[in-house]
C-alpha cells in the first residue's frame, strides 16, 4: 500500500470511497434534473440549451476534480470540499431554473445534505446546510431585485408569501440536517472508538513481539489496557503448569507482599478460570476471594478476564472499572479487553516456553545444575569483570564422583 493510500487514524471512511460515492450521487442528480426538464418544460426560467451547458460544465468540473485527485492525492480533501460547494451552486441554479419554490429539485437539496452528513461528517453536513440556506436567500433576493427572473404566481404555490415559504423550507432543511448530523455523529464516534481500540490492540501485539519474559509480557498488556480504557488498578496473574497463581504485574495502588492459596471454588477468580468466561463482579467478596479483596482493597466494578492458551486457563487479568460515569462497564470495553487478554495469554505462554528452553540449555538434565556451557559463560564474565576492576578471581574444583 502506497503512502498516499494509507488511511489516517482519524479518518473513518476512506477519501477514495467518499469521492466514488459522491460521483454516483452527482450522476443521479444530473439524471433527475434531465427528467424534470423533460417533463415540465413550460415552467422553466431557462431553455434546454442553458440546462445542457450548465450540466456539462458541472459534470466537467466533477470529472476534472476526480482526475486531479488521481494525480495528486495530497489535494484530495480540498478537491472533495470544493466540489461540495459546486454541488450547492448547481442545485440552487437548477432549482431556480425549474420553477423556484415549486421545483422538485429542492428535495434533492435535502438529499444532498443527508448524503454529505453520512459520507463526510456531521460537521460537514451542518456546513452544507448553511451553504444551501445562503444560496436560497441569494436566489430569492436576486429575483426580488430583478437580477434574476422575477417571482410569479407559479413560483409560490400554496399558502403564504414566497419568503414565508422559503423560511419554512429552510426550517425543514435545518431540521433534516440537524437530525441526520446527530445520528451521524453517534455512529462516527462509535466507529472512531472501535478504530482506536483496534489500533491500540495492533500496537500492543507489535510490542509483545519484542518481549522475552513473562514479567515484560504482563507489564506490556497492563500498560496497553490502562492507556486504552483508562483503568486505574489492574492485576495480571499467571500460573504455569497448574501451579499457584503469581502476581506478575500490576498498575495502581495494591497491597504489596500479599500471597495466597489458589482461588477456591466459588471465588470469582476460580469461576473465571474454570469456566474460561469473563466475570463482572461489583466487588471482590472477602470470604470467597480473600486474596483479591486484600490486593485491591475497596475495589468496585471489577472485570476478571481468564487467560487461556491451548485450551487451558493459565492466569487471569483483573481490572477495576471503579465508580465512574455509568457505573457499568460497556460491552464494547469488555469485548476489547478480552481481545487484549487473548493476545497477552499467547504471549505469556510463548515467554514461558522460551524461559524453559533457556533453562534447559543452561542446566544439566540429570542433576539440574549448571552445565559446562553455562560454566564457561559465567567464568568469562567473571574474568572480564576482574580485568575491569583490577581485582582477582578464585576458582574451586570439586570432584563429586570420587
Amino acid at each position: 500500500m502506497s503512502k498516499a493510500d494509507r488511511i489516517p487514524s482519524a479518518e473513518v471512511v476512506p477519501l477514495a470511497d467518499r469521492m466514488r460515492y459522491m460521483q454516483v450521487f452527482r450522476l443521479i442528480l444530473v439524471a433527475v434534473v434531465a427528467l424534470v426538464v423533460a417533463l415540465s418544460p413550460e415552467s422553466h426560467h431557462a431553455g434546454p440549451e442553458a440546462f445542457a451547458l450548465v450540466t456539462l460544465a458541472f459534470m466537467g468540473l466533477s470529472l476534472g476534480a476526480h482526475l486531479a485527485w488521481r494525480v495528486s492525492r495530497g489535494a484530495g480533501l480540498a478537491l472533495f470540499t470544493g466540489m461540495l460547494i459546486v454541488d450547492g451552486i448547481y442545485l440552487a441554479w437548477t432549482a431556480y431554473a425549474t420553477g423556484g419554490g415549486a421545483s422538485p429539485i429542492r428535495y434533492l437539496i435535502i438529499l444532498h445534505i443527508i448524503t454529505v452528513a453520512l459520507l463526510a461528517s456531521y460537521r460537514t453536513g451542518m456546513k452544507m446546510a448553511l451553504w444551501h440556506s445562503l444560496l436560497l436567500l441569494v436566489v430569492y433576493y436576486g429575483q426580488q431585485g430583478g437580477v434574476l427572473s422575477p417571482l410569479d404566481a407559479g413560483d409560490a404555490p400554496g399558502a403564504g408569501t414566497p419568503f414565508e415559504q422559503l423560511i419554512v423550507f429552510s426550517a425543514v432543511l435545518w431540521f433534516v440536517a440537524i437530525a441526520t448530523s446527530a445520528f451521524s455523529a453517534v455512529n462516527e464516534r462509535e466507529l472512531r472508538r472501535r478504530r482506536y481500540d483496534l489500533e491500540a490492540l495492533a500496537s500492543m501485539a507489535t510490542r509483545l513481539e519484542d518481549t522475552t519474559d513473562s514479567g515484560s509480557v504482563a507489564e506490556t498488556v497492563l500498560e496497553s489496557i490502562c492507556d486504552t480504557f483508562g483503568f486505574k488498578r489492574t492485576l495480571f496473574f499467571g500460573g504455569e503448569g497448574g501451579s499457584e497463581l503469581e502476581l506478575l504485574a500490576h498498575t495502581g495502588e495494591v497491597t504489596r507482599g500479599v500471597r495466597g492459596p489458589p482461588p477456591a471454588a466459588g471465588s470469582a477468580l476460580n469461576t473465571a478460570m474454570t469456566s474460561r468466561r469473563t466475570q463482572l463482579v461489583s466487588y471482590p467478596h472477602v470470604d470467597a476471594d480473600p486474596w483479591l479483596s486484600v490486593l485491591i482493597e475497596g475495589a468496585r466494578n471489577v472485570l476478571i478476564v481468564p487467560l487461556s492458551a491451548e485450551g487451558h486457563a493459565i492466569g487471569a487479568l483483573v481490572a477495576e472499572h471503579g465508580m465512574r460515569r455509568g457505573s457499568r462497564i460497556e460491552r464494547r470495553v469488555v469485548a476489547m479487553v478480552e481481545r487484549f487478554a487473548s493476545h497477552g495469554a499467547l504471549a505469556l505462554r510463548n515467554a514461558w516456553l522460551l524461559e524453559e528452553i533457556q533453562h534447559l540449555a543452561a542446566t544439566d538434565g540429570l542433576t539440574g545444575i549448571a552445565n559446562r556451557t553455562t560454566f564457561q559463560h559465567v567464568l568469562a564474565q567473571e574474568l572480564a569483570r576482574t580485568r575491569r576492576n583490577g581485582g582477582s578471581v578464585g576458582l574451586a574444583l570439586l570432584d563429586l564422583d570420587h
